[in-house]
């Protein structure tokens, strides 16, 4: 093969890559050949200059305290309002946790990192420094007595990392991320067209792609991008993102839970809490995206499609979303999915991205998280309604999964609705 048609060949097989990630399908030729590395894939910058326009097109967003600057740390808190009673209760939540579960005491795995993500996010709004003692002891607990990052679900405990870092600008914060950037990049096994795996480095599975690895590993390329100013991060959200649209989502908007699994799977059901990780992690990376005076348009499509598939199926009576959302009065209404939804929504609404039509979605599924805050004997705050850690399945395997009280992906998802909705327009 002479120099030139070998590189003809490279600039084609780039190409193609491109336009699958993309999601044009059948507009795609096949390469001459399907022997792709996964590793190429991995570092491939799939998404385009031509996604990343500017926001003049956008609408105002509502959060920005001056037009076209993107708010600072008083601005945020501010916009929130944190003597609201929204607010005080999702201080009350947390407190009552830290009093409960010492940082030390506290695993490094997704559902405790969910619920450390929502207290990350009230310490923003109240700067109480309980919170932040909290979250500096988790972490340095666990750089301290050692850590693993293996599968997409040891990936959230890596948001603590990043606020201590950006705090103290202490290496071995740093280092934490660094690890999770080599995990993304270098270790986590990826399927032909560069998809991550949501068992990370299990390969007895094969490849399969979950939603929740949206959320997992998505907010933290996310906020490490937006840190570090790195587009390498930001863009692989992007891939990973257009890569799950193109395999999992519907004409409805939903998103099915994942691609790959090798055990059984109905593929007419849409789980409401997967949706709902989907919601909240696509709003926050576009967000960031647009504090860099950059949109992406194709992402936003796609998760507005899915947004309007979300209230299609909100219950209409209690404002909370069954969790199976096309499967009404089966099984239950779920009570984390409803909060994350909220979140999501609110942050879209407050960045732009979606206008004013959605906020009595938002209202109404407030209303419902709320019902589900109960008070003890003991006058604490206690969640109810959160379905137990969920694996991909069939609709009876979702069926057998039961509800708890307090439990800790529930209480993060709760904290972020509660501040996330605080001060919108009534």
């Amino acid at each position: 093969m002479t120099r030139w048609n070998h590189q003809k060949k490279i600039r084609w097989l780039n190409l193609w890559l491109l336009c699958l990630v993309a999601g044009l399908g059948a507009a795609c030729s096949s390469p001459t050949t399907n022997n792709t590395n996964a590793n190429t894939n991995a570092n491939a910058n799939t998404n385009s200059n031509e996604n990343n326009n500017s926001t003049s097109q956008l609408p105002d967003a509502p959060d920005y305290c001056k037009k076209d600057q993107p708010p600072d740390a008083a601005c945020y808190a501010q916009k929130r309002d944190p003597q609201s009673a929204q607010v005080k209760l999702a201080l009350d939540i947390a407190l009552k946790q830290i009093k409960k579960h010492p940082a030390n005491t506290v695993k490094w795995d997704w559902g405790e990192s969910v619920m450390m993500f929502g207290i990350i996010e009230l310490y923003r709004v109240t700067q109480d420094k309980r919170l932040r003692d909290y979250i500096q002891g988790w972490i340095d607990e666990h750089i301290k007595e050692g850590y693993k990052i293996r599968t997409s679900d040891t990936c959230p405990p890596s948001h603590a990392a990043i606020v201590m870092y950006q705090e103290t600008k202490d290496d071995k914060y740093k280092k934490v991320l660094d690890t999770f950037m080599t995990y993304i990049f270098e270790q986590a096994l990826r399927d032909e067209n560069g998809g991550l795996n949501h068992l990370g480095i299990v390969d007895s599975l094969g490849v399969s792609l979950w939603l929740d690895s949206l959320f997992m590993f998505g907010t933290v390329l996310t906020r490490w991008g937006e840190t570090t100013d790195n587009s390498k991060a930001l863009d692989e959200y992007n891939k990973q993102f257009m890569l799950f649209t193109k395999l999992l989502q519907k004409e409805n908007g939903l998103y099915l839970h994942a691609h790959g699994w090798p055990g059984e799977m109905d593929t007419d059901i849409y789980w409401a809490r997967g949706n709902a990780w989907v919601t909240a992690a696509t709003f926050e990376y576009l967000r960031a995206r647009r504090g860099r005076g950059e949109t992406d348009q194709p992402v936003l499509d796609a998760i507005k499609k899915q947004v309007q598939g979300a209230i299609d199926t909100q219950d209409a009576k209690t404002g909370l979303w069954w969790s199976i959302v096309n499967r009404p009065d089966k099984i239950y209404l779920e009570t984390s999915a409803s909060a994350l939804f909220a979140y999501g929504m609110a942050r879209g609404y407050r960045y732009g991205f979606l206008d004013k039509s959605v906020l009595p979605a938002i209202q109404k599924a407030m209303a419902g998280v709320k019902s589900k805050i109960e008070t003890n004997s003991e006058g604490e705050p206690v969640i109810k309604g959160t379905s137990g850690p969920t694996n991909v399945g069939t609709f009876a395997m979702y069926e057998r999964v039961g509800q708890k009280d307090d439990i800790s992906y529930g209480i993060g998802a709760v904290i972020l609705a509660l501040l996330e909705t605080s001060g919108l327009p009534e």
